[in-house]
Formats: C-alpha cells, sequence, structure tokens
C-alpha cells in the first residue's frame, strides 16, 4: 500500500493550476458531501431498530460507510484518519440540518452534479485527466488531498 505523501505526489501531478486547485478546494468536500447525504437517503430501518433510539446522525448507513471508509485513511495516517473523522461528522450533522428544511435526496443530488462539472472543468482548464480515471482509489485521496493544502 502506498504511503500518504506518495498518494498526494502522484494526485497533486495533475493538480498544478492555481485555478483548478480552488475548485477542487470547494468541489471535492461538496462531492463528499452530497455522497454522505445520498447514503443518508437510504432507508435505515434495520439501523433504527438496532439502536433504539431517535438519533438520525448516527442511524444511518452513511455512518457504516463512512466507518469503513475512515480505515482507509487511519491506515494512511492517524493524522488523516482523525482530520477525515472530523469532516465526516460535519457531513452527517450539515446533512442532517439540510433534511429538516428540504429533501435531502434532491439537495445532495444537486450539489453532486453542480460540483463534478466544476471539477471537470478545472481539469479542462489544467489539461490533465482526473486522477481517479487512473486509479479509483484517488476518489478517496481528493479530500484527503484537500483537507491537506488547505490545514498544511
Amino acid at each position: 500500500m502506498k504511503r500518504l505523501n506518495e498518494w498526494f505526489e502522484e494526485y497533486s501531478v495533475s493538480h498544478q493550476n492555481q485555478t483548478n486547485q480552488y475548485i477542487h478546494y470547494i468541489c471535492v468536500p461538496a462531492i463528499f458531501l452530497s455522497i454522505v447525504g445520498l447514503i443518508m437517503c437510504i432507508p435505515a430501518y434495520f439501523l433504527e431498530d438496532l439502536l433504539k433510539g431517535d438519533h438520525p446522525v448516527f442511524e444511518n448507513w452513511a455512518l457504516v460507510v463512512l466507518i469503513v471508509v475512515l480505515i482507509f485513511y487511519f491506515n494512511l495516517s492517524i493524522k488523516m484518519g482523525l482530520m477525515m473523522a472530523v469532516f465526516g461528522f460535519l457531513c452527517l450533522v450539515i446533512n442532517h440540518l439540510i433534511s429538516l428544511i428540504a429533501p435531502l435526496w434532491i439537495v445532495s443530488l444537486a450539489i453532486f452534479f453542480l460540483a463534478w462539472i466544476g471539477q471537470f472543468y478545472g481539469h479542462k482548464i489544467e489539461g490533465e485527466k482526473p486522477s481517479f480515471l487512473k486509479d479509483l482509489q484517488f476518489l478517496l485521496i481528493g479530500p484527503a488531498w484537500v483537507l491537506y493544502k488547505l490545514f498544511k
């Protein structure tokens, strides 16, 4: 398994253009948020019965998926795992708040498509193909790279 800095070096090759980077700082977290939102829309009767409470932030399939994804991040770096755990929790909370005022699946789908349009526009400016076309694991590296760049 590659180390985190190796992933970042390889990811950075197709993210040199400053405008593309700025687009990624907005669109990558938006895509992550929207995917969490879409997964939260999957009925979670089993989890609700299992936890026997009223905890919509925790009683959803997005939390289960995030826990699995966090294993990937913690294997790369404890610090990155913790950062992604905080970001993932914020995504759960934000999506719950969105669900209180609008249909979450519609909002999440709109964010998802608009953010991907932004991503592909950024790569058009860059003149490079998105990294995930080479390796799907870059779909998980993108959010970590953005956090690293924003908080280094």
